[in-house]
């Protein structure tokens, strides 16, 4: 892929980075995180004439709004050592606004109005639109995307009209999906693909009741959710608004968006909190994955973030909070149906993916959300054992066969396998674990 102006990592920067992690792990951990930090930036990010970026999932030719954030996510920990990732990521940002304005109800985006994707998708299409999965999360990471940001460096030139127009549109959107059946336009229907792919009772979702949740048609995973109201969805929208409000107190600014977002936040913290918790027999209080507000309840988590496993560096969630303490231990255990254990160890699967496929993203998410360094460095080790033959992380493999595998390359699965490994020697993303001085001098 061709890109426009100098190139977006410092070599030196680089260079000295990876001989640190070569010197806390070894030589074949540096070639494996120098590899992915350099991929990323040149196959995955086109940065266009217009000041934006587009950044592509990986071995998929679009472009996914919660993808592209946590695509950046490493990126994030180095800006105080080269400014030029903060280009980057102020490109994306504004990418990421035009998206959300051009439909706040889709997931993914082509990089122009090809009609290339789903198009024969029953819903409102567009050919900018990818996919049209409704997913709450895309609408959190943009805008825990800019905070960080604005929160490492100072800078505000992303928080543009757009980003204002869009995230009052994303409070808007939010909103509206609170009351999903009285309030919301939204259908969906697939007829060409797996159930997963669809929507139930002709493209509107299974019912729910209204409790002050937001609706998600789809999880993080782009499966369609058994019940509507996705837990750590919910909270990350909650986490996201609130460093919305601080962006519309600050450097925005926009007192009414800031009350606005800070209100909503409220909302959705206090209802997920009322109906979003089970009583577990063996593990008391814990979170659920989905509820519907009916009575209903989906004890698992998914290995896709946001899950209940990454509240922490999602959902502004405390690594020592009770009810998440309580949550992490239900969700690394028999209990969970997505917990997998096999002849190289143990992880977490998805319902996305075959049976007994384990997923590296998840993995890293473990090591990340972990208070035991040595724990840290097994994830890392562990991970290499299985990934580093094909040089990358894959969306996920056999846990008995890991020659058998999905999705050779998956960005996704690079950046939090980086993010892990600059998290063990110091370097921090903005606003998650062991980073909560990390702010710039305001």
């Amino acid at each position: 892929m061709d890109h426009a102006g100098p190139p977006m990592l410092d070599d030196g920067v680089l260079e000295e980075v990876t001989a640190r992690v070569a010197a806390a792990f070894d030589h074949r951990t540096g070639v494996v995180f120098a590899d992915a930090m350099r991929r990323t930036l040149d196959d995955a990010v086109l940065l266009e004439p217009d000041g934006t970026g587009f950044v592509l999932t990986g071995d998929i030719p679009a472009m996914w709004l919660r993808d592209s954030a946590a695509q950046m996510r490493p990126y994030l920990a180095l800006l105080g050592l080269d400014p030029r990732l903060g280009d980057v990521v102020a490109a994306l940002v504004r990418r990421q606004s035009r998206q959300i304005l051009q439909d706040p109800y889709a997931n993914a985006f082509n990089r122009g109005p090809d009609g290339a994707g789903h198009q024969s998708d029953d819903t409102d299409m567009a050919p900018e639109v990818w996919e049209r999965k409704y997913e709450v999360d895309s609408l959190a990471y943009p805008l825990q995307l800019a905070h960080q940001l604005w929160q490492a460096t100072g800078r505000t030139d992303h928080l543009d009209g757009a980003f204002r127009d869009a995230a009052a549109l994303v409070v808007a959107t939010l909103r509206t999906e609170q009351d999903h059946a009285a309030r919301s336009s939204y259908r969906f229907q697939r007829f060409d693909g797996a159930p997963t792919d669809t929507l139930t009772h002709g493209g509107h979702g299974s019912p729910v009741g209204v409790t002050g949740m937001t609706w998600s048609a789809f999880r993080p995973s782009d499966d369609a959710c058994v019940h509507h109201y996705n837990v750590p969805g919910n909270l990350f929208a909650a986490a996201s608004l609130r460093d919305l409000a601080e962006l519309a107190r600050g450097p925005l600014p926009d007192p009414d968006l800031a009350a606005d977002a800070d209100a909503l936040a409220a909302e959705l913290d206090d209802a997920t909190r009322r109906h979003g918790v089970v009583d577990h027999p063996r593990h008391g209080p814990v979170l659920a994955y989905e509820v519907d507000g009916l009575g209903h309840h989906l004890l698992m988590d998914d290995a896709n973030m946001p899950s209940l496993l990454s509240l922490p560096l999602t959902g502004g969630i405390a690594l020592d909070d009770p009810l998440y303490v309580a949550t992490r231990r239900f969700v690394l255990s028999e209990d969970n149906p997505t917990y997998t254990r096999g002849t190289t160890g143990d992880g977490l699967a998805s319902p996305h993916t075959p049976d007994r496929y384990v997923w590296p993203l998840a993995a890293a998410v473990r090591g990340l959300t972990s208070t035991d360094p040595a724990r840290k460095r097994a994830v890392v080790a562990d991970l290499l054992a299985v990934n580093a033959e094909r040089g990358r992380m894959c969306e996920s493999y056999h846990v008995d066969r890991p020659e058998q595998f999905t999705r050779e390359w998956f960005s996704w699965a690079d950046s939090m396998f980086c993010e892990l490994v600059l998290d063990v020697i110091g370097y921090h993303v903005p606003g998650a674990p062991g980073a909560e001085v990390f702010r710039h001098a305001a």
